[in-house]
């Protein structure tokens, strides 16, 4: 059995437990540790099916990258760049000035643009993240697709040091299996 089955298992064996226990305080009409336990049991479901969800997120593999929508692919990210150890923060969906996650590490502050595309990524997703550097007031900028880039986006970023991953860098940098 897999670490992965057994964190599950447990998991789930320890909220069938606080539900029984509260279950139990509740009809011995001890109400006050039936709601505390049934707060309890509410909060460990929630952390597990937030935990799932994260594993789902690290597990991906490529083709089901593909097919996400754009707001999930920047929550896709935003798992991926915790689990390298960055605090981010996914911005507003709409009015976000060019940048869809905000990164920090080491005192320093990255704005990402996340694309997810069918086609290679063009010159106006570096133009809309160097202009959150700013707005956001950032050391670093950088654009991340589940796709490529076209020659004008690679030049553009260039000159202005903003870092580009590729689909190739995508699947180093997050262990991505084709």
């Amino acid at each position: 059995m897999r670490r992965f089955d057994i964190i599950k298992w447990l998991w789930v064996a320890g909220i069938i437990y606080t539900f029984l226990q509260g279950y139990t305080f509740y009809m011995q009409r001890q109400g006050e540790i039936a709601v505390g336990c049934s707060f309890l049991c509410a909060f460990c479901i929630f952390q597990f099916i937030r935990r799932l969800h994260t594993l789902y997120y690290l597990h991906m593999k490529m083709k089901n990258i593909d097919k996400l929508n754009g707001r999930a692919f920047e929550r896709y990210l935003t798992v991926q760049f915790r689990h390298l150890g960055y605090h981010v923060t996914l911005t507003s969906y709409s009015h976000d000035y060019g940048a869809d996650l905000v990164l920090r590490k080491w005192g320093k502050k990255i704005v990402v643009q996340a694309k997810r595309y069918e086609r290679n990524v063009g010159i106006a997703a570096v133009q809309e993240v160097v202009g959150s550097i700013a707005y956001y007031k950032a050391d670093r900028a950088m654009v991340v697709t589940n796709s490529n880039f076209t020659k004008s986006a690679r030049d553009l970023a260039k000159r202005n040091e903003v870092e580009l991953w590729g689909r190739k860098e995508m699947q180093k940098k997050f262990h991505i299996k084709a």
